[in-house]
């Protein structure tokens, strides 16, 4: 029979079929198992050079989607990132001059994070693209929180609005038809008796002795002093007006209020005096803000016309009334 193998046996006289061993058999069998696989792997990457299986084609899809993705929130990023920049220009340009708040530059306050942070991006297709992406969003991310701390920070100052406008010292702490000179000027001057320019922390409003002294905002009056006779503020006044602000009175001949005391604007706190290192009867006012003096005549409510303020104000800059504070 065709395909098999006979031999003679002399012993039977017969022919006999030569059976292989298994082994071989299980061999040539593995053999063309193989053969047969490495042609069709060839045959295969053979046929995907030339044409695009379907898995390829969803591959392709998908990275093409993905970059779309990618794409739309790169724009959504720069876009918000736009809003943000409109939105910080407008808290500083609108609202903290509104509330008198000092500016907040959270540009510069953004610290980027390390590039190791992003490193296990690389290893991955579109690794660049992935990073970049991130990057922006994370920027952008702090910027928000950095910015809704502010506008929190501004809806606390819209809440307190009221209550600030009643505490800023806006009014003379003296009536002005009380004034009996010029105003001693706040900053660097001339001692009159040292020689040597020295600090002045306030303005000197030269009053008679017992002429009624007001509070110049709502507040609580944080001490009294009586001071020393010959030196210093003699006896004097210190209101805590809230939202950093605080007032001075000194060199009072009386004192009508206590610590812890609330005032307010307007209400009577003593009386114009000559006590401490004074040498004349005045008013020695302050205004403090955030633990800074200030020049209180920026506090007073500009109801005068504009050529007696100007007159006041140069006056002040060569008038003292004091030895020593």
């Amino acid at each position: 029979m065709p395909g098999k193998e006979y031999r003679f046996n002399p012993e039977t006289l017969t022919y006999e079929e030569v059976r292989e061993p298994l082994r071989l058999r299980i061999y040539r069998l593995l053999r063309k198992g193989l053969v047969v696989i490495i042609t069709v792997c060839i045959v295969n990457l053979l046929f995907s050079f030339v044409f695009h299986t379907p898995k390829m084609d969803r591959i392709a899809r998908e990275n093409e989607e993905l970059l779309l993705r990618y794409a739309l929130l790169d724009d959504r990023i720069r876009e918000d990132a736009e809003r943000l920049d409109a939105m910080h220009q407008r808290d500083i340009s609108v609202y903290r001059p509104l509330f008198g708040a000092d500016s907040l530059d959270i540009t510069g306050i953004y610290v980027p994070y390390p590039d190791s942070v992003y490193a296990y991006l690389d290893a991955y297709p579109y690794g660049d693209r992935i990073k970049a992406s991130w990057q922006r969003l994370d920027r952008v991310t702090r910027r928000t929180y950095l910015q809704s701390r502010s506008l929190d920070e501004l809806q606390l100052l819209a809440t307190d609005k009221e209550h600030m406008a009643t505490a800023i010292p806006a009014i003379w702490p003296i009536d002005k038809r009380d004034l009996r000179n010029s105003i001693g000027a706040y900053g660097g001057r001339m001692h009159p008796i040292y020689k040597r320019y020295i600090k002045h922390d306030g303005i000197d409003l030269p009053a008679k002795i017992g002429d009624p002294v007001y509070a110049t905002g709502n507040g609580v009056v944080q001490s009294t002093d009586i001071g020393f006779r010959n030196r210093g503020y003699g006896r004097q006044i210190l209101i805590d007006h809230g939202f950093g602000y605080k007032t001075r009175y000194a060199h009072l001949s009386q004192i009508d209020v206590e610590p812890g005391q609330h005032v307010t604007r307007g209400e009577q706190i003593g009386r114009v005096g000559n006590t401490g290192a004074s040498t004349g009867p005045h008013l020695h006012y302050e205004v403090i803000y955030m633990g800074h003096t200030v020049d209180p005549i920026n506090y007073f409510r500009r109801d005068m016309d504009d050529e007696e303020f100007e007159r006041i104000i140069r006056a002040a800059r060569e008038t003292t009334y004091e030895i020593f504070e």
